[in-house]
């Protein structure tokens, strides 16, 4: 039966070695029990402490943090823009226009020679 600890850690260090500077909780996922000291969490997130995103959303949950819960889960890259027929028409058109500017300004070289 898997049981999750909920500890701060030292940026550069401690996820390397495996220690941990304050364990302020437990969560067990499958009876959806969460012990949280929440007035060491608050003490660690007034010191700069960031929360992962899933105890983020717990947080979130338990009425500690008030704000928005966050997507976890990965991202999916966004969809390309697809080129519609008014784009291509108005590309084409500009293409068109800057063509007969050209062409007018080289007729008007010639006339004035």
């Amino acid at each position: 039966m898997p049981s999750y600890r909920i500890i701060v850690v030292e940026h550069t260090e401690s996820p390397k070695t495996g220690r941990y500077v304050d364990k302020v909780g437990t969560y067990n996922p499958r009876t959806k029990e969460r012990k949280l000291d929440t007035d060491r969490i608050r003490h660690w997130l007034s010191k700069g402490a960031k929360p992962s995103g899933t105890v983020h959303n717990m947080l979130v949950t338990i009425g500690v943090l008030n704000e928005k819960k966050i997507n976890v889960l990965p991202k999916k890259s966004p969809p390309k823009p697809a080129l519609t027929e008014a784009s291509g028409k108005n590309e084409s058109a500009k293409a068109e226009e800057a063509a007969l500017t050209l062409a007018a300004t080289e007729d008007a070289g010639q006339k004035t020679e």
